[in-house]
């Protein structure tokens, strides 16, 4: 099993993606004799092998079902067991295109967390690239190594418990020569220092650091610019969701007729309790009401008020309106790239990168 490959049926020990909801979904590994106990039922994983990605799975009484779906980065980070604060598809994939990220890329992550990064980082450097990811925490290390192997990502990336900050990244007889960082630490700038040993120096690298706080930025930005990073840039993505419908066409002259035949009705309405009240007595008013019929007539009516009217009704005339709604509701982090660009030697000068505002400095040659 692989999220850089498919398949198009289930077999056991298959990990599958039983979709209950657009809120819920449950990752399970297939076993023969297990079973999912979910709301909607009880589906026995038995019933699942031999199916296509993607089927609707019925419970055994038919009263309920699921979808199986196939294992994408996507889907994964939506259901994965939370150790961590995880980054989103909305900010992951934004980063793996600005920092580059193509086959056979070398990538370097810290920290691993609860793995959400890591499978959307290993599809696109497949099948020949690596990904180096780090975390501190021996149990969360643990845990994010027995799933990579479970999901089929342990040939494309090397997972080291260790602590960047202090230790740094250098691991013993690897050549890691990282063409991109993404460092999602507490303190990215005590990190930063130590990646001129890792980073490749026969192209330009590039960084992203994902901080939640300004104060966290500023800091990586100062140790960016110390450490010879440049064209230093923060951005901060927002994840908006667009929603099409129609809108009843409303004409002015339209309303004034219907506020016309709501205030007559009104006042019909009003003569008849005077009636009812003269043959009754006043003291009968209040309890005196109108007969009212189901099918009654509700007078000019343009606008369907009172009815039941389904959106795009031919009755009716309608036009196509988009409202614009926030998907991730609160801030996530912020995103701060760097390049840094490798010093070139010249009969034994250096040539000193271009700088900031993209003047090149160049020495004296013979």
């Amino acid at each position: 099993m692989s999220f850089t490959k498919f398949k198009s049926k289930i077999e056991e020990g298959d990990l599958v993606m039983a979709y209950l909801s657009r809120t819920h979904i449950k990752p399970i590994i297939v076993k023969k004799g297990d079973t999912l106990n979910t709301r909607f039922g009880t589906f026995p994983h038995d019933s699942m092998i031999g199916l296509s990605y993607g089927s609707q799975l019925l419970t055994p009484k038919g009263r309920g079902f699921i979808y199986l779906l196939y294992p994408t980065p996507e889907l994964w980070t939506l259901s994965l067991p939370h150790r961590t604060q995880i980054v989103y598809t909305p900010d992951s994939s934004y980063i793996v295109q600005r920092m580059g990220v193509i086959p056979g890329s070398r990538v370097i992550e810290a920290g691993t967390g609860s793995g959400s990064f890591t499978p959307a980082f290993v599809r696109p450097i497949a099948p020949t690239g690596k990904l180096f990811t780090y975390e501190f925490h021996k149990e969360r290390y643990e845990q994010a190594l027995s799933e990579f192997k479970q999901h089929g990502l342990q040939e494309y990336l090397v997972c080291t418990n260790r602590d960047v900050c202090a230790d740094g990244f250098d691991i013993t007889g690897a050549q890691i020569d990282a063409e991109a960082v993404f460092l999602d630490l507490p303190s990215p700038w005590e990190a930063i220092p130590h990646l001129k040993s890792v980073i490749t120096h026969k192209t330009e690298a590039r960084i992203c650091c994902f901080s939640p706080c300004v104060e966290q930025v500023l800091k990586t930005v100062t140790a960016l610019q110390e450490n010879g990073w440049t064209k230093i840039e923060m951005t901060e993505v927002s994840s908006l969701l667009w929603e099409s419908r129609k809108v009843m066409v409303r004409e002015l002259d339209d309303a004034i007729a219907r506020l016309k035949d709501v205030k007559k009705r009104q006042l019909e309405g009003i003569e008849f309790m005077k009636k009812m009240a003269v043959k009754y007595g006043s003291n009968k008013q209040a309890k005196i009401r109108k007969p009212r019929s189901k099918n009654r007539d509700r007078g000019f009516n343009p606008f369907g008020k009172g009815f039941h009217i389904i959106e795009g009704d031919e009755n009716y005339d309608w036009f196509d309106v988009s409202k614009e709604q926030k998907e991730i509701k609160t801030h996530t982090s912020y995103l701060t790239f760097a390049i840094y660009v490798p010093q070139l030697v010249v009969k034994d000068q250096i040539i000193p990168k271009q700088d900031d505002q993209g003047d090149e400095r160049k020495p004296d040659c013979q």
